[in-house]
């Protein structure tokens, strides 16, 4: 799996420009921290004749889009049907990918690298939003008056960027920031509120824990933590306790979930590589092929290969 970089994206989204990628890039951009760019969707149809089609792969930037239209959007192992509005988050940590199924598209959306909202007085870091966490509800079905809504925002941007305003790229942030709210006030309210007890905080630094090693990007990569006993040696804590906290708070054992978060990443990596069963069996932390297998047959119906055709 690929992190396509801000230049493949332009390449991928434009192919064959005339005047190359300053084309698409907005006035004074250069003199920015951080990248920051708009586009009308229904424009880059008309302009370059071809659906925005973007292959799964993990970006090296952040992405909200406003999806009108037909369109199928994986994130993960998550297959989402889309059939007229939808907002989308994404975030380098996550691989997605977007699938137009007609020519009928409309919407708009924005790119931007983290460097670009730092530079807010708050100092925003996106990875700690929970619209950006890993886990969290990265794309909404909305209805036509929220995407009404949310329209009105995107050409406020578009009309700023275009401006010469000193300070357009100061308000642009805001507006940003309106639409990563917009987003978060759509999740699920238990998504949205720090954790206050001892046994929340326990299960939120587990979650966290086991988050940090996935991607898996190399298959040289190898998970460091792999037992109910490796995190709660890493978390100072007896593993009955991280179980019995694990078990009130998410429902589910703590090898269960570790277990889920391995089989999601194994159907990742068997559709979207083609290292070797042995290799990806390795990354995640099984010494023998078979018992990966095992592994993978007992959660899923399917063996490795299988799944993989």
């Amino acid at each position: 799996m690929d992190i396509i970089s801000l230049n493949e994206f332009y390449k991928q989204i434009a192919p064959g420009v005339e005047g190359g990628l300053e084309y698409l890039l907005p006035d004074g951009i250069n003199k920015e921290i951080g990248h920051f760019n708009v586009f009308d969707t229904s424009d880059l149809v008309a302009r370059f004749k071809v659906k925005p089609f973007m292959p799964y792969n993990r970006r090296a930037y952040y992405k909200i889009s406003l999806i009108g239209g037909r369109n199928r959007a994986e994130y993960a192992d998550k297959v989402i049907e889309i059939e007229k509005n939808a907002l989308a988050f994404a975030t380098p940590k996550v691989p997605y990918h977007w699938l137009p199924q007609d020519m009928n598209q409309s919407g708009y959306f924005c790119v931007f690298t983290d460097e670009f909202l730092i530079q807010t007085k708050s100092g925003v870091v996106l990875d700690e939003l929970p619209i950006f966490q890993p886990g969290g509800y990265p794309i909404f079905q909305i209805s036509d008056e929220e995407a009404e809504e949310i329209t009105f925002i995107f050409k406020k941007i578009h009309k700023e960027l275009a401006s010469n305003y000193a300070y357009k790229y100061d308000l642009i942030r805001n507006y940003v920031l309106e639409l990563i709210h917009y987003g978060q006030k759509l999740q699920p309210a238990t998504s949205l509120y720090p954790t206050h007890t001892a046994a929340d905080r326990v299960s939120s630094l587990f979650i966290e824990l086991l988050e940090r090693q996935f991607p898996i990007e190399s298959p040289h990569q190898k998970l460091s933590l792999r037992t109910a006993k490796d995190y709660a040696d890493r978390l100072s804590i007896h593993v009955n306790h991280l179980n019995k906290v694990l078990k009130e708070n998410i429902g589910k054992t703590t090898t269960d979930i570790i277990s889920g978060r391995v089989v999601q990443e194994a159907k990742i990596l068997l559709k979207q590589t083609d290292w070797t069963i042995s290799e990806i069996a390795y990354c995640l932390g099984f010494e023998e092929v078979a018992h990966f297998s095992n592994f993978f047959k007992k959660r899923t119906s399917l063996a490795p290969i299988g799944f993989r055709s």
